[in-house]
Parts: structure tokens; sequence; C-alpha cells
């Protein structure tokens, strides 16, 4: 009998926990709520990979990222979702247990070139994002790396610290170190952003503010007291973070520390982030 051919909605429910068992990955601690394990996305030596049992979804504290079980899977084995899906349903097809290859850059990736935004698929990705090419090649490159003797490409965004956030059609992931990225011009004037398309999403719709704002771009609400120090430079403070949870709470927190921040989330009320609402405007007026 030919084995049922597994579906994204099927294979959400699949158990985070076992499956990454079967990746040789184990929890430091567990409760009835959660389990807690060493980041099987990158070294570290206190477990901040949080898997919730009631949701059967994991969060990475230290990457900033987290997700579902297919998402899991593609970033673990770098695959494609396809890939993934294969790997779920197949138990005749073991995982790895090696242990992780070794690189210079401790998150497993190695940089291999950064030039000019110029790959069709990038540039591609970026139109369907919404994002104008002229703006993102003011901040944004084309980065070759390998990751697990592999070879990608993506859209790097490089941090203050020389690492970068990368993203492509597949993947959402990060050179190690990690840290805020910070654009400067030395305006009196700064806008804080979560994420990458974020910064992209806001400049694509308003190309004039970069002529008078300085940029930040948190890469993660985790690094969100690395900025501290770095806002009493400036004279006003324009917050565009996420309306999730932990966007309302790096917002929350930014405000009482600076009396110079203004939450300006209310642009994309109703949407979860800067990127949702503009391919929103752009369907609208399309």
């Amino acid at each position: 009998m030919k084995k049922e051919i597994l579906n994204c909605e099927k294979a959400r429910s699949i158990c985070i926990v076992q499956t990454l068992a079967k990746l040789g990955h184990f929890p430091n601690r567990k409760s009835e709520k959660e389990a807690w394990f060493l980041s099987p996305l990158r070294s570290e030596t206190q477990a901040s990979f949080k898997v919730s049992l009631k949701l059967n979804r994991w969060y990475d504290h230290g990457a900033g990222i987290g997700g579902n079980v297919i998402d899991l899977v593609c970033l673990i084995k770098q695959c494609s979702i396809k890939e993934a899906l294969h790997l779920l349903n197949d138990e005749s097809i073991p995982f790895t247990t090696e242990a992780p290859v070794s690189y210079p850059d401790n998150s497993g990736i190695e940089i291999l070139s950064v030039k000019k935004l110029q790959h069709p698929a990038l540039l591609d990705y970026l139109k369907s994002r919404g994002i104008d090419y002229k703006i993102a090649s003011r901040y944004c490159y084309e980065v070759n790396y390998t990751c697990k003797g592999k070879k990608y490409f993506a859209i790097g965004l490089q941090n203050r610290s020389g690492g970068y956030e990368l993203r492509n059609k597949f993947y959402k992931n990060g050179s190690s170190p990690k840290d805020i990225s910070l654009f400067k011009t030395n305006q009196t004037s700064l806008i804080i952003c979560e994420g990458l398309f974020d910064l992209l999403s806001l400049l694509s719709y308003s190309p004039t503010l970069a002529t008078i704002h300085d940029f930040l771009v948190l890469n993660s609400v985790a690094y969100i007291k690395r900025t501290t120090k770095l806002l009493t430079d400036y004279k006003a403070i324009y917050l565009y973070l996420d309306r999730d949870n932990a966007g309302r709470k790096a917002t929350q927190y930014l405000l009482t520390q600076n009396p110079h921040c203004k939450d300006m989330s209310n642009l994309y009320e109703g949407f979860n982030d800067l990127n949702d609402w503009w391919l929103f405007q752009k369907q609208q007026s399309g």
C-alpha cells in the first residue's frame, strides 16, 4: 500500500520533541508545559531553545527565531520544505546524529563572499515582499555562504559586529556574531525597526525618511537592551516594532527607557508588522 503523502498541515502536528530526538537532540530540562534544549541551530552552553509542549512550537531565544516543526527541519537540515516533508514522512530515512561540523563561525555558517545584489532569485524574492531594488541595494548584499558543507546564497544585512542576517525565499538565519544593525548619517533622530524587511518596507513606503533619520534594526527583540546607550544620542526616536506580544513588550521597554521614544505602530494597526501592511497597501493600489 502506497504511503500517504504528508502535507504541511499534517506535518505541523508532528511532535517537535520527538523530531529533535531523531536528530540527536534531547532536553536539558522539561516541565509539563515546555522543554528546553541546547540550540540545535548554533553553539551555546546554556539551554535557550524552548519547545512549547502545548502549542508544539519552538523558539530559539539566542537567535530570536521560532516556528513549527517544518521550519525547524528546514533550518537544521538546510533543506527545502518539500525535502523536510519527505524526511518527516519517511521513517526509513534516518536523521543524522553526527556531531556538527566545526566552522569558523559558531552558528555553523561560513561566509564565502559578499557582493552587490544581483541573483534573479533574490531579486524576485524582494519583489514578492514589495521591496524596491534601489532601496534594498543601499542596505543589503548578496551573501554566498556554506552551512554544514552545503552552499547557499541569500540577501544579507550586516550587523555592527560583522555578522549577517540572511534571508531568501526558503530560509531565515544568520551568521555570528549576532547583533543589531545601525545605519548612521549623523542625524538627530532615529528610527528603530525589528527586522530587515520592516526597514525596507518603511523606506519603500517613504524613501525620504532615509535623508532625515538614522536607522537601527534590532534583528531580534532579544537584543533590545543593546540599544540603551545608543538612544542617548538622539532627540527623537521612532519605534516601528511588530504588533505581536514580543514586539509590544519591546516597545514598552524602550518607551520606559527613554522619554524621546514614540510608538509609531499605529501606522500598520491591524497587521503584524510593517511588511504585512506594506504588501497590503501595494495590493490595494495595484
